[in-house]
């Protein structure tokens, strides 16, 4: 009976384990090229969109949803400005 309250447990801990690490898992760079992909779709000049989106998804662990605009999911997204005072990220 002991044995198998272990070994319950330790199911229990490996698929607690793993479930939280695909939850944590947004800010590693596969996850932002994903959703760059997503909000750099319809970019006249995607190369320069992915650039700028892989750079603010880096620094934030986020990329508003859509091809363009929601950047109030995002504020550390939305705030970021390039020299110009411009936004820096599409």
């Amino acid at each position: 009976m002991k044995l198998a309250v272990i070994a319950l447990l330790i199911v229990s801990l490996v698929l607690t384990s793993s479930f939280l690490q695909s939850a944590v898992a947004y800010d590693e760079p596969s996850s932002c090229d994903s959703k760059c992909a997503v909000r750099c779709g319809k970019a006249g000049i995607a190369k320069r969109c992915l650039t700028y989106c892989g750079i603010c998804c880096n620094k934030c662990n986020c990329v508003p949803s859509g091809n363009y605009g929601n950047k109030s999911e995002c504020p550390c997204y939305r705030d970021m400005l390039n020299s110009k005072g411009k936004s820096k990220c599409p």
